[in-house]
This record gives structure tokens, C-alpha cells and sequence, in this order.
């Protein structure tokens, strides 16, 4: 099974480049971050067309999340427990059915956390730390979980061309 993630940064800019990609490389399972519109205004019908399921979490201007898949979605979760007051689209997990059994996958887009002296950090930490608590929890069971997306983190100097640019960032 091939699954990728991509962070559109505006699905409505980047459609087109979408569009070619999946005809070129036909991922069964596509995570996509930072789509920028609220379900209604997601471009549902030309991915459709393409043989592809699509569930979207999304939100105006900000944020946003969808999935794509080839293969039918049994459930779907459109938000990370453990913070009723949180309603950002950052979180959509779906699971599948295949060939070989089931698949639960959670498309991420983590706070980056910036500028750390200010709310937008900690509440990076406490979202790491709910998707910290989901992930032990759905470990438990014997259903294979993907986590994919944008983490928002650098966690080597190699990740990044200019590592002394991030020295203060809360990437």
C-alpha cells in the first residue's frame, strides 16, 4: 500500500498540481495539510473522479485536513480527544478495509508553536502530549496505525538548509 502526505498550503491554489500528481503516481492513501477551506468549499468531485473516497476536517483560511483513499472509509474521527474547547482542524483519522485487514490512519497538522513566549507554544506541547495519549491508546489493539503530516518540528540540523535561521523557533 502506498501512502503519502502532502501540506497543499491552500488546496484551492494547488489543485492542479494535485490532480497531476495523483494520475502520475496513484497513491492508495493521500494525507493533505493546511487545505484552507471548510468542507463545503473542498474541490471534492475532480479527486472523486479520479477513482479516490475523500473526508475532509476543514476550516476557514486556517488549517484544515483531508483524506484521500482508494478504498472505501469505514469510520472516520474528525478531531483529537482530550480537549473539548480545541476546534482547529488539525486531526482526521479514517480507517479502511483492504486485502489484508484494516488500517487506521490519522492525517496530522501539528501547532508550530510560534512565537514560543506566547499561548500558540504551550498549546503545542499539550496537542503533542493528547496525540502522545491517542497514540499509546490505539497501540493497544493489534489494527496497524499511520500517523502522517506536517509534525511542525526539526529535529535534526540536517532537516533543514539554514539550521542557525530555527535556533529560536518553537519548530
Amino acid at each position: 500500500m502506498r501512502i503519502a502526505t502532502w501540506n497543499v498550503n491552500s488546496i484551492r491554489q494547488r489543485l492542479d498540481h494535485l490532480l497531476t500528481w495523483l494520475k502520475e503516481r496513484s497513491p492508495d492513501i493521500v494525507c493533505l495539510q493546511e487545505i484552507k477551506c471548510v468542507d463545503e468549499a473542498f474541490p471534492r468531485e475532480p479527486i472523486e473522479a479520479l477513482g479516490y473516497n475523500v473526508v475532509t476536517h476543514g476550516q476557514k483560511t486556517f488549517n484544515g485536513v483531508a483524506l484521500l483513499s482508494k478504498y472505501r472509509f469505514d469510520e472516520t474521527t474528525p478531531r483529537l480527544g482530550g480537549d473539548a474547547d480545541d476546534l482547529h482542524a488539525r486531526f482526521l483519522e479514517g480507517v479502511v478495509s483492504h486485502a489484508n485487514g484494516s488500517l487506521r490512519i490519522a492525517c496530522l497538522y501539528l501547532p508550530n508553536g510560534n512565537p514560543p513566549e506566547t499561548e500558540k507554544y504551550p498549546y503545542k506541547i499539550k496537542w503533542m502530549d493528547r496525540l502522545l495519549q491517542y497514540s499509546k491508546e490505539r497501540m493497544k489493539g493489534e489494527q496497524p496505525l499511520v500517523l502522517a503530516g506536517d509534525f511542525n518540528v526539526i529535529p535534526a540540523n540536517g532537516d533543514v538548509y539554514n539550521p542557525a535561521a530555527w535556533a529560536n523557533d518553537a519548530l
